[in-house]
């Protein structure tokens, strides 16, 4: 499962401390795995039981004082995330806030397959990690509700490796205005910007150097702003970015239609078109690295994240009190 480093201007865990959080999920993740499959294999299987990831908005229901000074504490005799170097193998116990950042998966009903536990896990695996992309233990960003419904979001996060890192069409504060980039991947080998045309199935879309598409959706047509006008800003900025920073990471741009067709006449340099016809080929490839997560990863990653625009609001105690009332 990739992490989730990023969305738009949430406040994300990651931007607290790179280094520690992505070995934190990793343990936690497999950790809780091995919890929920050994519950259901002994049959404790409890009807009563409910799901505290779902709905999103819906928080552990605590008195005020409580949810204001409780922390848990991870489980640091956990194993380690395998094939790591030193610095990814760090111990450090972080404070958590139970209502935001504990996460205990639930048997909401009894599977009847190891598949299907697991969809049942990831599921709310998903939904714990859209909490750390918009929370820390001080302050907290409000979640549009879409981005639960956002299946290529889900896809990402939930069917590419660990040690990929997910940036979600974020906002970095530049010098003139702040600018919002499309999908950014960042690999332990490369860097991926994707703009992503999603729409009815069976789009066509029919490109070409102007600054306009043409978007085919049965007999009707119409003009659809080209995806490569924000995909060579994205690279613009990042090659500025790497380069101030001396990261050794190349990087590479994706169109992606997942349900329509791309029609693209002549070549354009560096840039791979994805449509329908070989989306499956190229995921199957995309998430197929064995590589652990590499320092020059992180070091791209934290040069992005510097950069980032973040909304949010503190979570002191008279707005924890209010959401518990909303709630």
């Amino acid at each position: 499962m990739a992490q989730l480093i990023k969305i738009q201007d949430y406040i994300s865990r990651y931007q607290l401390d790179l280094k520690r959080y992505p070995t934190q999920f990793v343990r936690l993740k497999k950790q809780q795995w091995e919890r929920m499959k050994d519950d259901w294999e002994r049959g404790h299987f409890d009807s009563n039981w409910v799901d505290e990831l779902e709905p999103m908005e819906e928080t552990v229901k605590q008195s005020f004082f409580s949810k204001l000074f409780h922390r848990s504490k991870v489980d640091n005799k956990s194993s380690e995330l395998e094939g790591n170097e030193g610095e990814l193998q760090e111990e450090d116990v972080i404070p958590e806030e139970s209502s935001t950042l504990h996460f205990q998966p639930n048997l909401v009903y009894n599977p009847k397959s190891i598949e299907e536990l697991n969809r049942m896990y990831m599921d709310q695996l998903f939904h714990f990690q859209l909490k750390w992309a918009s929370s820390t233990l001080r302050e907290k960003s409000y979640v549009d509700p879409k981005y639960m419904r956002d299946t290529l979001l889900r896809m990402f996060a939930q069917r590419l490796p660990d040690n990929y890192f997910v940036l979600y069409y974020p906002i970095l504060k530049l010098i003139k205005a702040p600018v919002e980039l499309d999908i950014i991947l960042i690999l332990p080998t490369e860097i991926i910007c994707i703009a992503a045309l999603e729409d009815k199935d069976s789009d066509a879309f029919i490109g070409s150097s102007d600054r306009f598409w043409l978007k085919k959706s049965g007999k009707e047509e119409v003009k659809v702003l080209s995806p490569m006008i924000g995909l060579n800003r994205m690279e613009s900025i990042l090659l500025q970015i790497i380069k101030k920073e001396e990261i050794d990471l190349p990087i590479r741009k994706v169109v992606l239609s997942r349900n329509g067709y791309i029609d693209y006449p002549g070549s354009s340099f560096n840039v791979q078109f994805i449509d329908s016809r070989k989306f499956t080929e190229w995921f199957i490839a995309l998430k197929s690295s064995t590589s652990p997560m590499k320092h020059m990863q992180f070091k791209a990653a934290q040069a992005i994240l510097n950069l980032v625009q973040t909304t949010s609001y503190s979570r002191s105690g008279w707005e924890i009190e209010s959401e518990e009332v909303d709630d």
